[in-house]
């Protein structure tokens, strides 16, 4: 497994949310991150049906424009009573004219819950692949996961995506509601950043 022994590194994705878990998780090993909006780069289309191939896509996106490493973080939803979904397409699923509405898409999930008298638990689980791209094309891959269930009406303002109504096994409150420095602890991204801790130096 490569070390990454550079200081500063490009977190390849436009999410102010995951900017902030990122460098919150990075802080200790004294990297700075800069994202890819920040750099001013397009985001690159996602073709792929895996976690891991869109990651890989905008690491390596990211890692060839500024000649830098680059972390990319593709993560979703999967939803027991939908089969899955939204899976990779939990960003889609918020998609409006006038950018990601969660809200809309946490309303959207339910309501099909409801439609298809999804029984409770409505289990579902946060997944996350992390990707580390260096401009040479050599990358490593890292996947966590989180298991839980939805609840509703949406509840809590400090996370963001489907935290709202997401809540984790061991747990009575939804991501939403808790603490930052809780969720950094134990969330799909965490889990997988602890794998990732192997490459840092």
């Amino acid at each position: 497994m490569r070390k990454l022994t550079e200081k500063k590194l490009v977190l390849a994705s436009h999410n102010a949310g995951k900017l902030r878990e990122i460098s919150a998780l990075v802080a200790p090993y004294d990297i700075s991150v800069i994202s890819a909006a920040e750099l001013g780069f397009d985001e690159p289309e996602e073709t792929e049906d895996t976690f891991a191939g869109n990651a890989r896509i905008k690491a390596h996106y990211a890692a060839q424009k500024s000649g830098l490493p680059a972390l990319s973080d593709d993560s979703g939803i999967m939803v027991d009573g939908l089969g899955g979904a939204p899976g990779v397409y939990t960003a889609d699923w918020a998609e409006t004219e006038n950018g990601r509405d969660f809200v809309m898409a946490m309303t959207k999930t339910w309501t099909m819950l409801e439609d298809n008298n999804a029984p409770f638990p409505r289990n579902a689980q946060f997944c996350c692949t992390l990707c580390l791209a260096w401009p040479d094309g050599h990358d490593e891959i890292f996947d966590g996961k989180v298991q839980g269930s939805l609840t509703w009406p949406m509840r809590g303002d400090m996370g963001f995506g489907y935290d709202p109504i997401f809540i984790p096994d061991g747990f009575d409150i939804t991501f939403g509601e808790m603490e930052a420095s809780k969720k950094h602890e134990m969330s799909h991204r965490a889990n997988a950043f602890t794998l990732l801790k192997q490459c840092l130096t």
